[in-house]
């Protein structure tokens, strides 16, 4: 495995981990799941606050509702595959630039 290889790896850990991360806090602080119903509540600061938690927390939710309603609602093999793909690449990116970000701060 090349470098570059695992390095990419790890950045999707990252994203996935934080993704699980924030979802956790906000469910500890609100009691109450994170859900992108928070974007419906109209033009207001709690919305525009929602924003930043469910871009890095997105990975997590899509991968819980697609598991729960491969589950519940018997969804086929290739939406539960396709939802896992874009979950992957979402938190890959959002992985991506949260290690940006920190090597910018210059923590990493």
């Amino acid at each position: 495995m090349s470098a570059h290889s695992l390095q990419m790896l790890i950045v999707l850990a990252f994203g996935f981990a934080m993704a699980g991360l924030l979802s956790s806090a906000y469910q500890l602080v609100t009691s109450r799941m994170p859900s992108f119903a928070l974007l419906t509540t109209g033009p207001s600061v709690g919305a525009f606050a929602a924003v930043p938690l469910l871009i890095v927390a997105a990975p997590f939710l899509i991968m819980r509702n697609t598991l729960l309603g491969a589950r519940q609602e018997g969804r086929r093999f290739q939406f539960v595959f396709f939802a896992t793909m874009i979950a992957g690449f979402w938190s890959l990116m959002s992985g991506q630039v949260l290690v940006m970000s920190l090597r910018a701060c210059g923590v990493v």
